[in-house]
């Protein structure tokens, strides 16, 4: 450089830089000290605020749910009439389309085919009516004033608990051997009305995927006409897309051919829909019913198995005595009852038991519900 002054300053102003760096980098860490040492103070403070022994990732989830559970439970109860007319609705019309769109077509072709869709489908009827009016207005149960075994104190009723029993906060009474409460049918699900549920999904279940069978063929000439499809009929989208389908039949000219067309792509939709959604909670209240358990309580065994695994031990179902047993005691199969005469026809035979007292695998009881030793 041909000035020196300049040249001197430069020198000067780069020997001084590592100083500049080295008190910013101690400013930049006194602030990050700081402010790491205001939030550790923060959380200090909340946790002497907030902390409780029993505080857990559990209790978290519930307080954080819990508008959610106000909602359903202030509004479950005023809104089960509407699901209760909306089933009824709904299996009326389904009732209704199969006489007059399916049934004269199996007549079309064949009268012995008539008269077992008639026996058959009245069958399931039957027993599917019988079963939902029974799962309705049957009273789950609550206990009664003389408890002969207690567990707990319910926290909502301030009253003795037996055995197996839940506060539902829809009915507002504690429930015995409560598994849910079902809005479909305005009621708990518990102990003298759980066999009536179960037996009304299985036929509800059953007659879904005969009336899906049944109205495959038309509904497949209803929705994608006559010509000829590259793969089955319920790969919609392929067909679509390689030009094989058309929307109406050719002959669906006048307002009532229109309306029988709705009519039979609205029966096979809401059957066959219904039948994997409801095939899946059969499956798992079959689950549930051959462990000998609720939905309540296989959470509960669930939360217990774990708690003891830790300590090294091993938790069993005290009310599990087996498949067989735990069918036969759901099912209500004692004092000469037959699977063909109680179960495939429409019965009222209680359930076993009272509620109120339970047989478990470490103890039984006599007839009079005293302990055996």
């Amino acid at each position: 450089m041909n000035d020196p002054l300049l040249f001197q300053s430069i020198c000067l102003v780069m020997a001084r830089m590592p100083i500049f760096r080295c008190t910013i980098g101690r400013h930049f860490d006194y602030i990050c000290f700081r402010l790491t040492r205001k939030l550790a103070i923060l959380k200090l403070t909340m946790h002497s605020l907030c902390f409780n022994s029993f505080t857990s990732t559990e209790v978290a989830v519930d307080v954080a749910m819990e508008p959610m559970y106000w909602c359903v439970d202030n509004f479950t109860k005023y809104l089960g009439p509407l699901f209760v007319l909306l089933v009824v609705c709904l299996t009326a019309s389904v009732v209704v389309i199969f006489y007059m769109c399916l049934l004269p077509q199996k007549y079309y072709h064949s009268i012995g085919w008539t008269i077992y869709h008639l026996v058959f489908g009245h069958w399931l009827l039957v027993n599917l009516v019988f079963n939902y009016l029974m799962a309705v207005f049957t009273n789950p149960g609550s206990p009664s004033e003389m408890i002969p075994e207690t567990v707990s104190v319910c926290k909502k009723c301030i009253s003795p608990k037996p055995p197996r029993t839940h506060h539902c906060s829809i009915c507002k009474k504690c429930v015995l051997k409560m598994d849910h409460h079902c809005p479909w049918l305005n009621n708990c699900v518990g102990h003298y009305n759980h066999r009536y549920f179960f037996m009304f999904c299985i036929y509800m279940w059953l007659g879904c995927l005969y009336i899906s069978i049944s109205a495959y063929d038309l509904f497949k000439e209803h929705f994608y006409g006559s010509q000829e499809l590259r793969y089955p009929g319920y790969f919609y989208v392929l067909n679509l897309a390689l030009g094989g389908v058309t929307a109406m039949p050719s002959e669906l000219g006048s307002k009532s051919s229109s309306l029988y067309h709705l009519s039979i792509v609205y029966e096979f939709m809401l059957c066959s829909g219904v039948t994997v959604a409801l095939g899946l909670l059969v499956l798992w209240h079959a689950r549930l019913i051959s462990r000998g358990e609720t939905s309540i309580e296989v959470h509960i065994n669930k939360s217990d198995a774990g708690r003891m695994k830790k300590i090294g031990l091993v938790h069993r179902n005290p009310y599990n005595f087996g498949f067989i047993k735990n069918w036969k005691m759901f099912l209500g199969l004692s004092n000469g009852r037959s699977f063909w005469r109680h179960i495939l026809l429409p019965s009222t035979h209680k359930p076993m038991g009272d509620g109120l007292t339970w047989e478990s695998t470490t103890y039984k009881l006599d007839s009079l519900g005293i302990l055996l030793l």
